[in-house]
């Protein structure tokens, strides 16, 4: 019997790969994306390891284009069969104040994490409408329902995210397709080495590693990529994870105004953009050699190994 075909975007490591893999176990037959061929190539040996043999294929891909996107599924599609399982993971975390970003920053962040997922949905949706099933997951945010200080441009995407799987989910309604819209809080994939620092890059790396890294502030990747997978294919319209975000959420919706307002608080407590204004990025693993702090090493020990577990690292220089 052939197996059923998902797509997941943005998979090359982090959330993405773990999710690729619960799909594997699923008995799916995955495809995954991502910009990078080295790191995809990587990622396909992983999954192809991970078990019994199973299909498995990497493809390279700018979700932000829409040219790729299209040719992404057409190829996908030629070669596995329909998709029935569409989710979309593909980010960027820039961390910093405002007054280290750029316009070209947001732009990155929107076309990754906004237009990728509009792009692909509107590219498979067709097919799946025609079926009369399929199922499509949009990996947002705690971020896009309520926007942390000192990550704008992400938190601007994610909104948007939001807002488009939401409306994306009522205009299926009766349809056979469903949209679910996946709201994590911090989880521990290590992508705290992968993340972009502006501003001062070193203090800025010292609260967010940490924050994505300890276990009462961060969630554990694969229990939640296996909620993730359990909820997209059954077809939920939300899937939140993490206390944290559930709090925060109704938090958010009762009060609004003190949310931003303590949002705002937590805001000043944040490094501020240095004088003169220092190199515009550096990855993770390089502002953790500018801090070089052996106590922020040690509150990010189990972030570093779920680095070492999930292909965090294949992209490290140094």
């Amino acid at each position: 019997m052939d197996r059923p075909v998902a797509l997941v975007a943005g998979a090359s490591r982090g959330l993405g790969l773990l999710i690729a893999r619960k799909l594997l176990d699923r008995e799916y037959a995955v495809a995954i994306c991502a910009r990078d061929r080295t790191e995809l190539d990587a990622a396909v040996e992983l999954l192809a390891g991970h078990g019994p043999p199973a299909p498995v294929t990497g493809h390279a891909c700018d979700v932000a284009s829409r040219d790729e996107v299209a040719e992404l599924v057409s190829r996908v599609e030629r070669e596995l069969g329909p998709i029935e399982v569409l989710i979309s993971v593909a980010g960027v975390i820039r961390v910093g104040p405002a007054e280290s970003m750029t316009l070209e920053h947001f732009d990155e962040a929107i076309g990754t994490m906004l237009r990728g997922p509009v792009q692909l949905a509107w590219e498979v949706l067709p097919g799946m409408r025609q079926r009369g099933r399929g199922r499509i997951g949009t990996i947002a945010s705690i971020g896009g329902t309520l926007a942390p200080p000192h990550l704008l441009p992400y938190a601007t995407a994610k909104f948007g995210a939001v807002g488009f799987s939401e409306g994306l989910s009522a205009e299926l309604a009766g349809s056979g397709v469903t949209a679910t819209t996946v709201i994590p809080g911090l989880m521990r994939t290590g992508s705290h080495e992968r993340a972009m620092f502006t501003g001062d890059h070193g203090a800025e790396y010292a609260w967010f590693a940490p924050s994505a890294s300890l276990p009462l502030l961060s969630m554990n990747a694969e229990r939640a990529a296996a909620k993730i997978v359990d909820g997209v294919l059954g077809g939920r319209r939300h899937v939140v994870l993490t206390p944290l975000a559930k709090v925060g959420m109704r938090v958010h919706g009762l009060a609004p105004s003190s949310t931003v307002a303590m949002l705002g608080l937590v805001g000043r407590l944040l490094p501020a953009a240095p004088d003169p204004p220092r190199t515009p990025t550096l990855v993770g693993h390089q502002a953790q050699r500018v801090l070089d702090s052996r106590a922020v090493r040690a509150l990010t020990v189990l972030g570093s190994r779920a680095a070492r577990r999930n292909n965090e690292r294949s992209g490290r220089s140094g």
